[in-house]
């Protein structure tokens, strides 16, 4: 590169390659310079101090391309988004010109150096700003009140309810309105029910059993079963004795333990 191992690029920029053959050997130069050897200023940059080995490069004033000092006024060229008169750089209003191009629906801002695109309000259909009271036409569910697009209610200008189904009511939105549940309803399955659990199933007459009344039941079931076996076993008159004698050995065998006592004190407290 110009100026060689001690100071390539005049001191402004680096070597491609470092003088090496892996690189193009040309400069890239630093910020603020240009040229083939980073020996002049890069453009929005002027010559702050020159001497026969270095150069000082400044920034210009920020809407100038090319300058001769700091001041507004030195400008030689302008920026996009700029036009020069009198030595400074003037922005352009784009939104006021065909320079513009925003899409349908939106509206021109002007900022320095350039613009910028905005929607227009929901209740716009074209506008010129921002705002309802600056649409070109009213959008659909909006109605012109002097120079605004307001909402329509159409909950309460509508001669017949919007909402037709059963405990539905109507609620306005911006623009529009829906129909939703009356209070205490909810929707299921396209319909407004309402909001409540689902009834529960009839008990079956064992559901409230508990499991030691379950023990009794049994106990009761062995009871009737010696009964019955004492009978075919008896002859005459001992039948009503064996039954009696087997009914009592059943119950008694499960009162008397721990848990038929448990039972016993649930009854008599009222469970």
């Amino acid at each position: 590169c110009a100026g060689g191992p001690r100071q390539p690029c005049s001191g402004n920029g680096k070597c491609d390659g470092d003088g090496t053959r892996g690189g193009t050997g040309l400069c890239v130069c630093s910020p603020g310079y240009g040229g083939p050897f980073c020996a002049e200023c890069g453009d929005g940059y002027y010559e702050a101090s020159r001497n026969k080995s270095h150069l000082v490069c400044a920034e210009c004033y920020w809407a100038c391309g090319r300058c001769t000092g700091p001041e507004d006024s030195s400008c030689l060229r302008c920026k996009r988004g700029w036009v020069l008169h009198e030595r400074r750089c003037v922005d352009v209003d784009e939104c006021g010109t065909e320079m513009a191009h925003c899409r349908a629906n939106q509206f021109c801002v002007n900022t320095e150096g350039s613009y910028e695109c905005r929607d227009c309000s929901t209740a716009c259909i074209g506008c010129m700003g921002a705002g309802p009271a600056r649409c070109k036409k009213c959008n659909k569910g909006y109605w012109r009140d002097g120079a605004k697009c307001l909402d329509v209610d159409e909950c309460a200008s509508a001669e017949e309810p919007v909402c037709s189904g059963a405990q539905e009511v109507c609620e306005n939105t911006e623009g529009g309105y829906r129909c939703v549940c009356a209070a205490g309803h909810v929707r299921r399955d396209g319909q407004c029910v309402e909001d409540k659990p689902p009834d529960a199933p009839e008990k079956g007459f064992f559901d409230d059993v508990t499991e030691d009344e379950v023990v009794v039941l049994q106990q009761m079931f062995f009871g009737v079963v010696i009964c019955a076996l004492a009978t075919l076993a008896a002859k005459g008159d001992m039948v009503f004795t064996a039954i009696f004698i087997g009914a009592v050995a059943a119950m008694a065998g499960y009162w008397l333990s721990d848990r038929g006592d448990r039972v016993l004190d649930g009854f008599m407290k009222g469970r």
